[in-house]
């Protein structure tokens, strides 16, 4: 009897430990959980409206263009200039993504602009890495860990893309860390639609 019920005893505290191993206590203040991990795109397509379609261009170049030399590692490393058009009506501000989904650890985030203004329809060509720019933008970290535009700069004889993408958002964006994970989750259910730009480069 004795060991039947030293046996039942264990099984209950087994059962205990596990319940707490499968805890779905939410992450500790600061952590961000991730819904769209760094390079998948949030809801809102590319959209057509009353004056037009939602789109975006980088540098005066056509879509497939190569990126130029100065905008790269083995250039000036300056950031392009980014102009767009027919922003979606109810946007409260804009985000600027650069990405490379062809580097070889997987997808490289290169640039982070957030908060722009939904009235501005241009990023001027070599911002500054700083937190805040004239226009009131901001620019979150680069998948190097540092701020503002990091140039590409593939492997050599590797043809990479370089994808813009231009988010319409229902809200301004307030974030404790302003990397891509944070831009992702904060776009989550807030974005009114999305434009894109291909370009290419290799050195």
């Amino acid at each position: 009897m004795q060991f039947r019920w030293v046996a039942f005893s264990a099984i209950i505290v087994t059962l205990v430990l596990a319940a707490g191993c499968a805890s779905t206590t939410p992450p500790e203040s600061g952590a961000l959980a991730t819904p769209y991990p760094s390079g998948t795109v949030p809801s809102g397509a590319s959209i057509v409206s009353s004056s037009g379609t939602f789109s975006l261009r980088a540098a005066d170049l056509n879509p497939g263009d190569t990126l130029p030399q100065v905008y790269t590692c083995t250039g000036a490393s300056e950031s392009p200039q980014v102009t767009w058009e027919n922003v979606p009506a109810g946007t409260k501000s804009l985000v600027l993504i650069l990405e490379d989904p062809d580097a070889p650890k997987g997808i490289f985030t290169h640039w982070i602009v957030f908060n722009i203004p939904p009235d501005i329809h241009e990023l001027a060509r070599a911002q500054p890495n700083a937190k805040v720019l004239s226009n009131g933008a901001q620019q979150g970290d680069n998948s190097a860990g540092s701020r503002g535009y990091y140039p590409p700069c593939p492997p050599v004889g590797a043809e990479h893309r370089y994808r813009f993408f231009l988010y319409a958002v229902d809200m301004d964006i307030t974030q404790p860390a302003a990397d891509r994970d944070s831009i992702n989750w904060a776009l989550a259910d807030h974005t009114l639609g999305r434009a894109e730009f291909v370009t290419t480069y290799k050195r």
